[in-house]
């Protein structure tokens, strides 16, 4: 091949690929491959450990709480062929609101999207309430030969001041953002307060025993209490709902949670609050 031929043939592999360059500087960016990298995965694997408040609402049912304590009290007394001692005094149910404040801690394992971790979760306030009925008077003779007058009041309420829950959960982390379900068991401590009270007016007439005990001829009128107050006591039961964690910056993530708990003790008690918090994963 000539010096020339040669110089010819160098100078068309010049202008083709300039050509070409040109044409690919014409070309939209995704087919010149300079697509900007995907933003990163938030990585949620670690211990984790945050503070949150909650506000909800707890359900009491009173049904039965005092029973026991009615049987107890007027064992071997004749104002039990009367029915007293099965006598529910319907207590029924109650709700109250309260609000609370605490902390959660923790360590996720994560696998892809698939998030899975253990959680221990706190909140002190005011959780509880009360409720009285009375039942009565009723009246008639007895296999004593008297004619009594009984009336029945009976009280019980509960506060919960300390809640912990010790939850697995379970989520699929979806950009920033992590949604959660978990369910474990719960404790919680407690002042319980229950309490009967069972008046009897006793006398040879009907209207003997449902005169007044302060009137000019009074019935023989004898008064039964019993009462129990249990402070600081350990309660426990389980709990479930469900979550989610936010990403904000670095290890920073806010949380909002709705999680429901049931205890299991004389005044069963369940309680529903919804949660806001702020945590920082290491």
């Amino acid at each position: 091949m000539g010096v020339f031929a040669m110089r010819r043939l160098v100078l068309a592999a010049v202008m083709c690929g300039a050509a070409a360059g040109a044409q690919a500087a014409d070309m939209p960016d995704f087919l010149r491959g300079s697509l900007a990298p995907a933003a990163p995965a938030v990585n949620w694997q670690g211990y984790y450990i945050g503070g949150q408040a909650g506000y909800g609402t707890s359900d009491e049912n009173f049904n039965g709480s005092t029973s026991n304590m009615i049987a107890a009290l007027i064992a071997n007394n004749v104002i039990q062929e009367m029915g007293v001692s099965t006598w529910n005094l319907g207590l029924g149910k109650e709700s109250a609101h309260g609000s609370g404040y605490g902390g959660f801690t923790g360590y996720n394992s994560q696998w892809d999207d698939v998030v899975l971790g253990l959680e221990a979760s706190y909140l002190h306030g005011t959780f509880g309430g009360s409720a009285t009925a009375s039942e009565g008077p009723l009246v008639g003779p007895l296999s004593d030969g008297f004619n009594h007058s009984v009336t029945a009041t009976s009280l019980a309420a509960i506060s919960i001041s300390d809640m912990a829950t010790f939850r697995a959960r379970a989520g699929y982390a979806y950009g920033s953002f992590l949604p959660y379900m978990f369910g474990g068991f719960a404790l919680g401590d407690a002042d319980i307060t229950r309490s009967v009270t069972i008046q009897d007016n006793l006398a040879p007439t009907f209207a003997g025993a449902i005169a007044s005990c302060s009137g000019p001829s009074p019935p023989v009128c004898n008064t039964y209490s019993s009462s129990q107050v249990q402070h600081a006591h350990l309660i426990y039961g389980y709990t479930g709902g469900l979550g989610v964690d936010i990403h904000l910056i670095g290890g920073l993530f806010m949380r909002a949670e709705w999680e429901y708990v049931r205890f299991t003790a004389a005044v069963d008690t369940g309680i529903n609050t919804v949660r806001a918090g702020l945590g920082y994963k290491f």
